[in-house]
């Protein structure tokens, strides 16, 4: 069971990375400000704005194909162990 985990997460990692190289440097950066600025809460740490750009540089890194990734991923893992 514990290798099953690692290599889920190893998977998972992968997947997270080709999404976040889909940003440039300077995106990449300016997302980790904003969500460390927001601190869990962007309707009150941030003006409209910048949950808007925060909003737009989230979208650059599909979430939908980021969420089906990880799902093949643990669900492979699933699969062989039944």
């Amino acid at each position: 069971m514990f290798w099953i985990r690692v290599l889920a997460i190893a998977q998972i990692a992968l997947v997270a990375r080709h999404h976040v190289a889909l940003l440039e440097a300077d995106e990449r950066s300016r997302l980790a400000r904003l969500v460390g600025k927001s601190r869990g809460r962007p309707g009150k740490y941030l003006s409209a704005n910048e949950r808007e750009e925060m909003l737009r540089l989230a979208q650059k890194l599909e979430p939908g194909a980021f969420a089906n990734g990880v799902w093949g991923a643990a669900r492979g893992r699933l699969r062989g162990k039944r």
